[in-house]
Parts: structure tokens; sequence; C-alpha cells
């Protein structure tokens, strides 16, 4: 098992952090020293680069069970609860700041908040939520799918909508394969999220693609 003091003194975080103190130091860095020992063959600043490189370090926050840690960062129960703790802490500590200094005015404006989202390796459904100022009062990873296909269900769309009173919701997803032409399924899964929001009236604002090529808006 590589630990933190197998590295080279140079590259040990906790030396760095000591030395140059916390704002030095990339994520990557503050997450090894938390984690503290790498896992299967890759030492602890491996992890961390490879969790934040997959999921992204916005996505990750909306990870709310170990269960789904374990399963799709490949870690053991502990190192899972290590990470969920970790970015519970943060989500608690900037919950209402964040909710009050995000406001959404545009797709430009959703794309500079989820830009971290284009390069994950699976296709990731992610849901923000709006109070009637256009604030997002919450932001949620909804589903993570295969490497070209979201899972989801309206239900799991609208539920948070319900749980934190919201106006409005924008969905994201991104595309893998770097192309961001909506496909039938999307378009599809827009308009019946659209029709529903109607229903309920919690309006879907807009539904947003984002990939390495930039973002697509369906409306």
């Amino acid at each position: 098992m590589y630990k933190i003091k197998d590295l080279p003194s140079n590259q040990q975080p906790r030396e760095r952090l000591i030395e140059l103190g916390a704002e030095a130091l990339s994520l990557e860095e503050l997450l090894s020293i938390i984690l503290g020992t790498g896992y299967k063959g890759e030492n602890v600043l491996e992890l961390s680069k490879r969790i934040f490189q997959d999921y992204g370090p916005k996505a990750i926050t909306g990870y709310h069970q170990v269960e789904d840690i374990m399963n799709d960062f490949g870690l053991p129960r502990v190192k899972a609860c290590q990470v969920l703790s970790c970015f519970e802490i943060g989500k608690r500590i900037f919950a209402d700041n964040t909710a009050e200094i995000t406001t959404i005015r545009s797709p430009q404006d959703v794309w500079e908040l989820v830009s971290d989202m284009y390069n994950l390796k699976k296709e990731y459904l992610r849901g923000l939520y709006l109070n009637i100022k256009n604030h997002i009062i919450h932001d949620e990873i909804i589903s993570i799918g295969t490497i070209d296909q979201s899972i989801a269900h309206p239900r799991d769309i609208f539920a948070p909508a319900l749980k934190y009173h919201a106006a409005g919701i924008i969905i994201v997803h991104n595309h893998p394969s770097g192309d961001i032409t909506p496909s039938k399924a999307d378009i599809t899964l827009t308009q019946q999220l659209k029709d529903i929001g109607k229903l309920m009236s919690i309006p879907i604002l807009d539904h947003i693609i984002v990939s390495k090529s930039g973002y697509k808006s369906i409306e």
C-alpha cells in the first residue's frame, strides 16, 4: 500500500501544506492528505488525481451514498467514507452562500458553472434547481450512465425540486464522445420533462449538453 510518506519529500502534500499553506496545494494534494494511503497499486496522489480527473471536482459533490462512491470510484469502504465526509463538510459550510451568489441568467452562465463536466468518462445527468430569482438553491447529480448513455426517470429529476421548493429546473448532461448534437433520446426526454413541468408548475428552463467542444442548449 502506497502511503504519503513513501513519496519523495518534495512531493509530500503534508510537508508542502506545512511549508506553503493550504492555498498552495492542488485539490488532488488536499484530498491525498485526507486519504493518507493509496489503493490497488496507485499511490495516494495518483488515486486522488484519478478521482478528480474521472469524475470532476464539482460533479463529485453530488454523491450522497458510500456504496455509490465505492462502485464508481473503485474504492474500499473506509476510503469512500473519507471522500464522502470530506465533500459533505464543504457542501454544508458553503451551501447558503452558494445558493445566494450563483445566479443563472443564460446558458453561458450554466456552462461556466458546469464546464468541468466536459471531460467526464461517463454520461452524467445533473439538475440545477432555482428559486424565483434564478438563484441556485440545489445542485445534484441525478444519475450516472455508461460511456454513452445516461439513465434517468422524470421522478428522479422532479423529486429534488419538490424537496427544495424549486421554482424551475435546468437539466445538464455531458456527451463523452465530444459531439454536442442532441440525440433523439435527448430531445424526447426534454419534451417529456417540459410537459410534466407544466403540469407541476415547475418549468424546465433549459436542457444543456456539454462536451469538449462546448455546449448546446435544447429549447
